[in-house]
């Protein structure tokens, strides 16, 4: 009896022992490709995840609208990085999401069109590719074409066709007149012969929630830690693509295998993205006020924000320390 409770204690203390424990897992929703991709590979070759004690299973998703429906379900609890299609969950009902992070405050695709097209006034009458209504890639180029002084509901047809590989499908075969294609995949399009790119949209003075990190109010209460784990760990992956070149080329070289194209591109990239990645008002309430839902009038960015735990990160010198500078 005595030998058996030894053995009994002794597989216990095992199990209690410090770095035996399996790391908490995290199922972060994610959609089309790009920018977001990109770090995802990135923090996984880097081990960033398991540096920070989490595991974090991404669930790839085909648009940003099923995405807040598997958010909406609790079948995951954090998504990256599509902030306007959860910010459209958020006014349809589901208050207590919230923008922890926000990688990119500006426009960032290209607005690609067929060769036809030469100005954006050149688009009245033609047909535009969307993901789905309320998605991110409809909010941006709505956000696009009111700034060219065009109106997204009279001037032009919207098509709803998926993500951004079905976009680019749909341009390139024809069957719209123009789309938006995201930095990675952009000289892809243009190298089919084509289309040609209209603008540039990272040039437009916009302060725009592009890339960010939305969490569930209860994972934010109930695991606050390791979502601030994660979030270290996703600034750790912006330190790894800015600082070193090399993995992080080494990454969109699989996506774009021009190296007159990578450079360039990761250079863009790179100075898009923030070292200190808090969510700002200004860039989420231009999200908010370009939703088709009629509640969203009014509604204040503040109401979707929770900038708490970039801030106890920053305080901590965590970024500071990262870059060298402490």
């Amino acid at each position: 009896m005595a030998k058996k409770l030894m053995v009994l204690l002794a597989i216990l203390l095992v199990c209690a022992a410090p770095g035996l424990a399996a790391d908490p897992v995290l199922k972060l929703g994610w959609s089309g490709s790009g920018v977001g991709a990109d770090l995802l590979k990135l923090a996984a070759r880097s081990n960033v995840w398991r540096k920070h004690g989490l595991e974090v299973q991404p669930v790839y998703l085909s648009s940003g609208n099923l995405m807040a429906q598997t958010l909406s379900s609790g079948e995951i609890g954090l998504t990256g990085f599509d902030v306007t299609a959860m910010l459209a969950l958020g006014v349809s009902g589901a208050r207590d999401l919230r923008v922890i992070s926000v990688l990119i405050n500006r426009l960032e695709p290209f607005f690609v069109v067929q060769k036809s097209i030469a100005t954006p006034a050149d688009l009245k009458g033609k047909r535009v590719t969307i993901s789905r209504f309320g998605s991110g890639s409809d909010i941006i180029t709505r956000v696009a074409l009111r700034y060219w002084k065009l109106d997204p509901d009279k001037d032009m047809a919207f098509l709803q066709s998926g993500n951004t590989p079905t976009r680019i499908a749909a341009l390139v075969a024809g069957h719209v007149d123009a789309a938006l294609v995201s930095s990675t995949q952009v000289q892809k399009v243009v190298e089919t012969g084509c289309c040609r790119v209209l603008a540039d949209l990272s040039e437009l003075p916009i302060d725009y929630a592009n890339y960010g990190v939305v969490v569930s109010g209860q994972l934010l209460k109930t695991q606050r830690e390791n979502v601030k784990r994660f979030l270290q760990a996703l600034t750790e992956t912006i330190y790894i693509f800015k600082s070193k070149p090399d993995a992080a080329m080494a990454v969109l070289r699989e996506s774009n295998s021009d190296p007159q194209v990578v450079r360039p591109l990761y250079d863009r990239l790179a100075k898009a993205m923030a070292e200190y990645p808090l969510p700002e008002p200004k860039g989420i309430q231009t999200a908010l006020d370009f939703l088709p839902n009629p509640k969203a009038r009014g509604i204040r960015a503040e109401e979707f924000m929770d900038t708490s735990l970039m801030e106890e990160i920053k305080k901590s010198g965590f970024i500071e320390r990262l870059y060298g500078r402490k």
